[in-house]
Parts: structure tokens; C-alpha cells; sequence
């Protein structure tokens, strides 16, 4: 699916990137005994997760233009067997992004507008890159990526351990040629994330005040929209 530069910066900005032509292959654990370490913390975190929240501010470059654009907001995430949910509430420019039932939707306030995306085939894919360092296994994100231990380093104040993840799929890379994500060992989550794009461009997430496994209201997974937004399906490819 390709987009016009105009979609493709608001797309950014929303996230969606990295929920669209996602796939994965299966292969085995790398042997480095810091990794593997940092990859049973993940494990342990995945096994007992319920809900994360969290504070974010989400960082996106465009390198042809040489600026930076900023948002800042909350991040749910919440799991009830098999399903999983995200969304986050961004504060400026206000804007809702909804991921759940296999549909991504993005609410826009100011122009009273809901786009939805569907992950149909890739629901499942979609739903692993949503929760990398947060609430997904290490085992699993075996599955999609070479994964290296960059070593250990300080993030917002605690000592992080850096993991860089290359995507196995040629698709996947078109979007993302490498992701880093910073761990944190005492509660296997990420507390920082940054995302390269092959044009240069990167999205760096910093996450804080992170709440793990307390009671989400249901209402928090729901779009609140006045009765005469309009709701429009994601661009076809």
C-alpha cells in the first residue's frame, strides 16, 4: 500500500505506520546470555500482564525538512484473553488513536472525523507490534526480528538495556530499516522506543509514570464523538 507525502507525515504522526504490511517469520534465540536474559524478563512480564499505562512523548523527525514534531498524551493498553487493545489520547493537536476488534481508528476533534484501517490478515502481526516492550513477550518478538543486546544504558533515570531489533520481513524494513528499545530490566517493559525509517526520519516514544496491571475503566477503550463526525474508511492501496 503506498500514500501520497501528505498522508504518509499525518499517518506518522498517528502511529499507523507501524501497523500496516506486517509479517513474520520463525527463528531461534540468538545465544548472547545478556540477551536471552532480558528476553525472559520480557517473558515473565508478558505472562502476567493485564493492563499499562502510561505518559508519553512521541517524537517524530523528517529529515527533508530538518524538523521535529511533538505530542504528548496517554498511552492504555489492556488484555482480556486473546484480545488485545491500545489506545492513546494525544493532547496537542488533540487526537484519539483506538486500536481493537482488528481496527485501527484515528479521531480528530477539530475536523470531526474518525478514519478507520482495517489489519484484517494481519491482525495478529499487528497486534505483536503494538505491544513490542509492552506487554509482548520476548519469545514472540523473536518471530519478527533479528534482535541484538546493545548493552546497558541510562534512561530517564534508571538503567535501561538496549535491544536493537531488525525486521525479518522486506515489507516490514520498507517502513522501519531498525528499531531500538530500551528495557526495563526490573519489570520487563520499555520505557523508551525509537523507530528508523529507511528515508531517515525516525520516531523517537519516551514513556513514563508507567502503571502496570491496575484497573483500566472500560470507557478508556471507547472513542468519545459527537453525533455528526463523520466516519471514513483508510485509503486503498
Amino acid at each position: 500500500m503506498e500514500f501520497p507525502d501528505s498522508t504518509r507525515i499525518r499517518l506518522a504522526r498517528s502511529l499507523i505506520p507501524a501497523l500496516l504490511c506486517l509479517c513474520a517469520s520463525i527463528a531461534p534465540a540468538q545465544n548472547d546470555p545478556n540477551l536471552q536474559k532480558v528476553l525472559s524478563q520480557m517473558d515473565a512480564a508478558a505472562a502476567n500482564f493485564h493492563t499499562a499505562q502510561a505518559n508519553f512523548v512521541w517524537e517524530q523527525f523528517f529529515k527533508v525538512v530538518n524538523e521535529t514534531d511533538t505530542q504528548k498524551g496517554t498511552v492504555y493498553y489492556r488484555r482480556s484473553g486473546k484480545e488485545i487493545q491500545m489506545m492513546a489520547e494525544i493532547s496537542d493537536p488533540p487526537k484519539t488513536v483506538l486500536f481493537s476488534e482488528g481496527k485501527v481508528q484515528v479521531y480528530e476533534p477539530k475536523l470531526k472525523r474518525v478514519t478507520a484501517y482495517e489489519a484484517g490478515k494481519n491482525r495478529e502481526a499487528v497486534e505483536s507490534f503494538l505491544v513490542l516492550g509492552f506487554g509482548g513477550s520476548g519469545r514472540d518478538m523473536l518471530k519478527s526480528f533479528d534482535v541484538k543486546y546493545l548493552g546497558a544504558e541510562e534512561v530517564g533515570g534508571m538503567n535501561g538495556s538496549n535491544l536493537e531489533l531488525i525486521p525479518k520481513a522486506d515489507r516490514v524494513r520498507g517502513i522501519f530499516a531498525k528499531i531500538w528499545l530500551w528495557i526495563d530490566p526490573a519489570r520487563g517493559l520499555s520505557v523508551q522506543q525509537q523507530f528508523f525509517e529507511p528515508s531517515g526520519d525516525y520516531r523517537l516514544a519516551k514513556y513514563s509514570d508507567i502503571k502496570l496491571n491496575q484497573k483500566i475503566p472500560d470507557s478508556v477503550f471507547k472513542l468519545k464523538t459527537p453525533g455528526d463526525t463523520k466516519y471514513v474508511s483508510s485509503p486503498k492501496g
